[in-house]
């Protein structure tokens, strides 16, 4: 599990998040726009969160941040460029941290669990005190040299209100939050007056509300059009505290052209996206290490660079589970989804019993043994960046082989799928494939013990996990949704 944290203008929100993106716990505290404030309140919401199953944590931060740096180069409403956030945070929590932008952070979250699974491409903004941005393009990230997709500063009005980015008229200046507070006082209204009245009011013929809602909503609209003109999206979100409420406005300022016609939805997270991407995110990546680099004394004259996280070389998905879990449906759907090679235990021992002849169990042990060398072989000699699907029940083994076999292996990042189901029903599975097995596979003689070694088998939990309850229907759909969020994010 993951601790997630999202950083807004208005709260700082802060979840332990599982490695399916469940939320297992959660808090939240006011905001501030002093950077060492808000550091001393993460700090304590990360204490307070804290497990020994945490494994990392992922950091929302707003404005424009270098992910794979590791840095935050500028803000808005809450500025942390001037700390140095991922760094302090690690040294306080004594585990990884993983920062990006909170838009990207949210956009993660609603890939893998909400309104953006299924969909390629999409443009996400989030309404909120200011304005953020995320894209997605064939489900990567763009980040162009590492800070694209400040969706907030797209300008809509030339001789628009000032921005914090030193431009005028970006689009967070006139339908954010806080522009939507200055909207309904310039028409005099109190400060007190929501969005729902506004709404309300309109429904009731009130043509100043409506006049506040259209000013709210048209330089959005026009944002929105940039964006489809620019990507050429399937779908665009909107999220965000008052991303409900902006799509709603959005009703009164339609698409002006035919070029702009793209669904623009709201995002179903709400709130939550923030600290489950975050979270998510963190699982995806915490066992990544930092490149050291030479020291500046080394190098006289030169800048000092800072470190770079360094891109796993292989990633492997490991489908856990004791014989007759249905590993081998979930491993095979899951490679032809995704066109990743698919590495099964099965597969390798096979042919070794069909050519040597069945042996006795220990035989058989020692050929698994063998076989399950074999898969990180090859694994070892692939191209890097390749990620494979690996099928075996990893509880065979000690646990520190298969850590030396990844280690050798050069797989620096692992998600793993737990298939289980009921000790009877895999008793039934084992007794009806006994005859279809080459000889050397334990006989019905192992049925007692397979009983036995469901009700005790637990998954690695090495990094981010999915469960799929094998009894059901396989939820493939969500499984590569998932995948995609978590160990294929960045590829």
């Amino acid at each position: 599990m993951a601790i997630g944290i999202d950083i807004g203008g208005t709260n700082l929100r802060a979840a332990r998040i599982s490695g399916t993106g469940e939320i297992l716990d959660r808090i939240s505290e006011k905001s501030a726009p002093d950077p060492e404030l808000v550091l001393s309140r993460i700090g304590e919401m990360v204490r307070r969160l804290d497990a020994p199953e945490v494994a990392a944590i992922g950091i929302g931060v707003p404005g424009r941040v270098d992910a794979q740096l590791g840095a935050v180069l500028s803000g808005g409403y809450v500025n942390l460029a001037s700390v140095s956030l991922a760094q302090r945070l690690e040294s306080l929590a004594d585990k990884p941290v993983v920062i990006d932008n909170d838009c990207n952070m949210a956009l993660i979250a609603e890939m893998a669990l909400g309104a953006a699974r299924g969909h390629e491409s999409i443009v996400m903004f989030t309404i909120g005190t200011g304005i953020g941005g995320a894209v997605v393009h064939d489900r990567r990230m763009v980040r162009g040299k590492g800070t694209a997709g400040q969706l907030g500063h797209i300008t809509v009005d030339m001789s628009g209100e000032a921005c914090v980015c030193g431009r005028r008229g970006c689009v967070e200046t006139a339908s954010s939050g806080t522009a939507l507070g200055r909207h309904i006082a310039r028409a005099g209204l109190g400060r007190d007056v929501s969005v729902d009245q506004l709404f309300a009011r309109d429904a009731g013929g009130d043509a100043l509300a409506r006049g506040i809602l259209e000013a709210w909503a048209g330089p959005l609209r026009a944002a929105i059009d940039t964006t489809v003109a620019m990507f050429a999206p399937d779908l665009v979100l909107l999220g965000g505290g008052l991303g409900l409420a902006a799509h709603r406005a959005l009703a009164r300022a339609p698409a002006l052209a035919p070029w702009y016609q793209c669904p623009v939805e709201p995002a179903q997270l709400g709130d939550d996206a923030g600290v489950i991407g975050a979270g998510l995110q963190a699982l995806a990546t915490k066992a990544v290490a930092p490149v050291s680099l030479p020291s500046a004394r080394l190098n006289p004259g030169r800048r000092a660079v800072p470190a770079r996280r360094a891109v796993p070389s292989r990633r492997a998905v490991l489908v856990n589970g004791i014989p007759a879990s249905g590993k081998s449906t979930v491993s095979c759907g899951i490679a032809e989804r995704m066109g990743w090679p698919l590495l099964a235990l099965d597969t390798i021992k096979n042919p070794f019993l069909e050519v040597l002849g069945g042996g006795d169990r220990e035989f058989n042990r020692t050929l698994g043994r063998a076989s399950y060398q074999a898969i990180w072989s090859v694994v070892g000699e692939a191209p890097a960046g390749t990620i494979f699907v690996v099928d075996a029940w990893f509880g065979f083994q000690p646990r520190q082989v298969l850590e030396d076999h990844l280690r050798r292996a050069g797989v620096e990042q692992t998600a793993e799928i737990w298939c289980h189901a009921p000790g009877e029903v895999l008793a039934e599975r084992y007794r009806a494939r006994l005859d279809q097995r080459p000889a050397g596979h334990p006989g019905a003689a192992y049925i007692p013990e397979l009983i036995e070694l469901a009700k005790r088998a637990e998954p690695l939990r090495r990094g981010p996990l999915f469960d799929v309850d094998t009894t059901k229907p396989i939820a493939f759909d969500a499984i590569t949704q998932w995948l995609q969020a978590t160990i294929a994010a960045d590829t």
